[in-house]
């Protein structure tokens, strides 16, 4: 809309967001700026594919493009590390990754005139031109650091890297844009309130003034759900924490027959658990299948569990939330820890000191809140219909330990809860005598 192209919605007088818990991340990405050395790569391939189809006479084109790709290449190698997320004044002083973006810079400018000057021999050159004016644009914009009330930062994949602008809070343009319009905007998601209270996602959406209502689920949470916490778990921090939760978990899967999901917050220790349960299935004599998120796509993987009736799946971020399994393939959702965001994220760091310059508190006000919520995501996988009926595992023993953990209890669904194995074994034998 900003560029002058066509109206994204039609008119109407009403606005529906269903999965509007979903929309603060989306804004973000939204209102943010990106540039990354995959998107050159791309432009340089079709630069060169282009110029020998369109403009073979044109040597500067193949020798243009060919730096470009040394220069993308150069800045991904000036930041170590297969997977990290810098905040870009961790890198100011750094020369090597200053020395590259600079190249970049210059390359990018070069490739730019020279595609100027061969846009008239094709489409497929025109819009190469097109690309790269873009991208020359984004990477002036993150270099000239007068970003207001932005946070930058670089962020490194195995064989690409991006620079990345994104707003502090989406609050102020995304209010800008509803009141662009007089007509009626409805948010709808089962995990927008924290124990009811919407104050958390109002401020995160400039939705201050909007009229909240939330209504209870029509599950029967308290005849169909049980909320087991074990007695004995060490610190989610220890080194022996993933192992203590397949140790837990392993008399809980005999009972359940499988059918379970076994959520984890970091991919590591996602691998560490497929690990020890497959020789635990071995040495047990468990015939379980085991499945691992990564082994296929989302919809192959759900596919398979759902066929094969007594699976276990174990998965991180992307099946937390939008996957749905009714019926008696799951009858069992693990989760091994709090799904706090990691303290060493530059956005979350940022949003966390501009929250404390205010005098706020930004772990009661922005971090148990987007906790609350991404546990009642996990959490929402067990119960999917009326007549489902299954265990919800969390192996955290901060919801006891700390001040914290009864809010966070308060937000999830309102089952009856034992800390009791035997609890958990015969709710699990009343279901096969059912």
């Amino acid at each position: 809309k900003d560029e002058g192209m066509a109206e994204l919605l039609p008119a109407c007088n009403t606005v529906i967001l269903d999965e509007a818990h979903q929309l603060p991340e989306t804004a973000t990405l939204f209102f943010g700026q990106s540039f990354s050395t995959g998107q050159v790569l791309d432009l340089t391939r079709d630069m060169l594919t282009e110029g020998v189809a369109a403009a073979p006479d044109m040597r500067e084109l193949p020798d243009a493009a060919r730096k470009l790709d040394r220069a993308a290449r150069d800045l991904r190698l000036s930041v170590p590390g297969k997977e990290a997320r810098v905040p870009a004044q961790a890198l100011q002083r750094d020369d090597k990754f200053s020395e590259a973006l600079a190249g970049m810079h210059k390359a990018l400018l070069a490739a730019l005139n020279i595609l100027k000057l061969a846009e008239g021999r094709s489409e497929g050159l025109a819009k190469a031109a097109e690309r790269a004016e873009a991208l020359q644009d984004r990477l002036a914009r993150w270099v000239d650091d007068d970003y207001e009330d932005q946070v930058r930062w670089v962020e490194t994949f195995t064989h690409a890297l991006a620079l990345h602008a994104t707003p502090l809070s989406v609050a102020d343009p995304f209010r800008r844009e509803l009141e662009g319009r007089p007509r009626a905007w409805i948010f709808t998601s089962a995990t927008l309130a924290v124990n009811k209270d919407f104050a958390h996602y109002q401020g995160q959406m400039g939705l201050e003034e909007s009229q909240c209502v939330a209504w209870d689920s029509p599950f029967d949470y308290a005849s169909n759900g049980l909320f087991y916490l074990p007695r004995v778990l060490p610190e989610p921090n220890s080194p022996e924490h993933t192992r203590a939760v397949i140790e837990q978990a392993l008399p809980v899967l005999r009972a359940s027959g499988g059918r379970a999901f076994l959520l984890f917050t970091t991919l590591r220790a996602m691998r560490q658990a497929q690990a020890l349960l497959s020789e635990s299935f071995k040495s047990q004599g468990f015939d379980f299948p085991l499945l691992m998120q990564g082994e296929g796509t989302r919809s192959e993987l759900l596919e398979r569990f759902r066929a094969l009736g007594n699976a276990v799946l174990l998965a991180s971020a992307s099946f937390w939330e939008g996957v749905d399994v009714r019926g008696e393939a799951l009858s069992l959702v693990v989760i091994d820890k709090l799904p706090f965001a990691p303290p060493d994220d530059p956005v979350m760091q940022a949003r966390l000191d501009s929250l404390r310059k205010q005098g706020g508190n930004p772990f009661m006000e922005y971090q148990l809140p987007q906790a609350a919520i991404a546990l009642k995501q996990g959490a929402g996988r067990l119960i999917r219909d009326e007549r489902d009926r299954g265990v919800l595992m969390i192996c955290d023993p901060r919801l006891v330990t700390k001040g914290y953990g009864k809010s966070l209890v308060a937000s999830l669904p309102p089952m009856r809860r034992t800390r009791d194995l035997s609890a958990v074994e015969a709710f699990f034998a009343q279901e096969a005598v059912v």
